[in-house]
Order: C-alpha cells, then structure tokens, then sequence
C-alpha cells in the first residue's frame, strides 16, 4: 500500500467517522472503497473509440416510427414538457 496525506473539511472527517463506524469499518477502509467506486465509474474513453461503438449499434434497434427523421424533435418537445 501507499501512503497518501489528504486534507478534508471538519464537517467531511465527522461524516466519514460516522459512516465508517457505522459499517464496521476503518476510515481508511471507507476511503479505499471509495476511491475504488469513483476509479471503477470513471472509465475514459477516447473520441475514436466512442465514434467506433457509436458506429456498431446504428442500426440495431427501431423504434417503429417512420418520420423521425423529420419530426425528430417532436419526441424531446414532448419529454421535457410531462
């Protein structure tokens, strides 16, 4: 393991305390499990890569509609207006 020196708010350290106590767990451990969350959600993919999968599912799915392509802002008006 590694160690590292981090600064956290008063009011961070009291939650963290309380959270790790409440799992049975180190504040370290909590950290650690943390850390892992973010690291594991925050996978980077590059603009090649992201245009590549983009490129593999057009097509795949249908939506029975026809006239998307004219009226496609049609779906989204009627979205975000409910």
């Amino acid at each position: 393991m590694v160690r590292i020196q981090i600064q956290l708010t008063e009011d961070q350290a009291k939650a963290l305390k309380k959270i790790a106590q409440s799992r049975h767990l180190s504040v370290a451990e909590l950290i650690r499990k943390a850390v892992d969350t973010v690291i594991k959600s925050n996978t980077v993919v590059n603009a090649e890569e992201n245009h590549k999968r983009a490129m593999e599912i057009v097509g795949k799915f249908s939506s029975g509609k026809r006239d998307v392509s004219k009226k496609h802002d049609l779906p989204l008006t009627v979205a975000y207006n409910k």
